[in-house]
C-alpha cells in the first residue's frame, strides 16, 4: 500500500496567497520525511476560495528541490485547457528537474467555470481530452512526428527534453464519471477514484465498473494502480478529529455550491449529468455523511479499520489523504494530523496487497 497527500490550495479572503504556497511545501518537506509516497497537486483555475493553484508544476518543481524521494503527481493536468505540445514539453522538465519523480495525472475537467473562462466547449471536452493525451504520450516517445486530429494538427515536430523516465511519467486519470472509469479501463490506464465524489458504498461498485473495463480491453487488474482520495484526520478521538476537521471541511463543500452558481444552465449536461447530484449532495452535507461514507477519521484504530475496509472492497493500491480540504485547518495541526497518521496508521496498513 502506498500513501499519497492532495492539495487543492483554497484561500480564503483573510488568507495570504505567499503564505498558502509556502505551507503547502513545509508539508510536503515533512510527507517526505515521515515516508508518504507522492504529494498529488490540482490544477484549478478562476475562482480563489476553491483553489489558488493553476500551475501544479511548478510547485512540484520547487518542493522538488527541498526533497529527496516523495513523488509529484498532477492531480489533475485538465488537458482540454492546454496545448498538448507545450504541456508535453513541460511536464518533461519537470520530469528531469525533480529527477524523474513526477507522476502525469490527466482528467477532462468538470466544473463549468473553467470552460466558461479558457473559452472551451465542455460538450468537446472528452474528445480534447482523449486526443490531447495521444500526442503527448507520441511527443514523448518518437523522436519526430506528425498528427491530424479534430482540434490539433501537427506536422514533422520532435519535442525537446524528453521525459527522465522511460518511456514517460506514469500516466493516471481521475476517473470519477462512468464514462471516463470506463474508458480507462478499456484503454488500460492507472486511476484516481475520490470518495467526495463517489461515497461508499457506492465507491465499490463504480471501481467495479473500471475494473470490468480493465478485463473488456485484455488489461490484467493486478497490474494497474488504483489510488483512492479520502477526507483524512488523525487525532485522539472521533470527537477531536470532528472538532478539528469539520469546520474546513464544511467550508470546502459550500465553495463548490458557490463555484457552481458562476456556471451556467448548461453544466449538468451530458456526460456530467452525475455532478447535479454531487452538488446536491455538497449543499445537504453533514460530518455524519462524511464521516461514514467518504472519510478516514479518529484514533489510528478507526482509521486502519476503515482502510481495511476500503482495501477489501476495492482493493486499492493507494491511500490519498486529504488532510485540510478547504485550507482552514492551522498549518502546525494539519502537520500533527500528518504526523500521527504516519506513526499510527501507515505501519499497520503498509503490507496490505503484498
Amino acid at each position: 500500500m502506498k500513501f499519497g497527500l492532495f492539495y487543492q490550495l483554497p484561500c480564503a479572503p483573510e488568507q495570504s496567497e505567499p503564505v498558502r504556497y509556502q505551507e503547502t511545501i513545509e508539508q510536503i518537506m515533512l510527507a517526505d520525511e515521515l515516508g508518504f509516497d507522492i504529494a498529488w497537486l490540482a490544477e484549478l483555475h478562476f475562482f480563489r476560495p476553491f483553489s489558488i493553484m493553476p500551475g501544479p508544476l511548478y510547485v512540484a518543481t520547487a518542493a522538488a528541490q527541498r526533497t529527496r524521494r516523495i513523488r509529484f503527481g498532477t492531480g489533475v493536468t485538465l488537458l482540454p485547457f492546454h496545448h498538448p505540445l507545450r504541456i508535453a514539453e513541460e511536464a518533461a522538465v519537470v520530469d528531469i528537474l525533480t529527477g524523474g519523480r513526477l507522476d502525469f495525472g490527466v482528467g477532462r475537467g468538470t466544473i463549468a467555470v473553467h470552460f466558461q473562462g479558457y473559452n472551451v466547449s465542455r460538450e468537446e471536452s472528452r474528445a480534447r481530452f482523449e486526443e490531447t493525451l495521444e500526442i503527448v504520450e507520441k511527443a514523448w516517445t518518437t523522436d519526430r512526428f506528425s498528427y491530424a486530429g479534430t482540434y490539433h494538427r501537427i506536422s514533422d515536430v520532435a519535442t525537446v527534453p524528453k521525459p527522465l523516465q522511460k518511456p514517460h511519467p506514469p500516466v493516471r486519470i481521475a476517473a470519477n464519471s462512468p464514462e471516463t472509469a470506463e474508458f480507462a479501463g478499456l484503454k488500460g490506464y492507472d486511476v484516481m477514484v475520490a470518495a467526495p465524489i463517489n461515497p461508499l458504498p457506492g465507491f465499490f461498485g463504480h471501481v467495479g465498473k473500471y475494473r470490468d473495463a480493465l478485463a473488456r480491453g485484455s488489461h490484467a487488474a493486478e497490474k494497474r494502480d488504483l489510488a483512492a482520495l479520502f477526507f483524512t484526520c488523525t487525532a485522539e478521538t472521533l470527537a477531536h478529529a470532528r472538532t478539528e476537521y469539520e469546520p474546513s471541511m464544511m467550508h470546502y463543500f459550500r465553495t463548490i455550491g458557490e463555484q457552481a452558481r458562476l456556471g451556467d444552465k448548461s453544466q449538468y449536461e451530458g456526460s456530467y449529468q452525475y455532478l447535479k447530484q454531487v452538488r446536491e449532495r455538497a449543499a445537504a452535507m453533514t460530518w455524519e455523511t462524511v464521516e461514514t461514507t467518504m472519510g478516514m477519521f479518529g484514533p489510528p484504530a478507526e482509521c486502519i479499520r476503515r482502510i481495511n475496509q476500503v482495501y477489501e472492497g476495492a482493493r486499492i493500491d493507494q491511500l490519498v489523504c486529504w488532510f485540510n480540504p478547504g485550507g482552514r485547518i492551522p498549518h502546525r495541526d494539519v502537520m500533527a494530523s500528518m504526523e500521527r497518521f504516519a506513526a499510527g496508521v501507515m505501519p499497520a496498513v503498509r503490507g496490505l496487497g503484498e
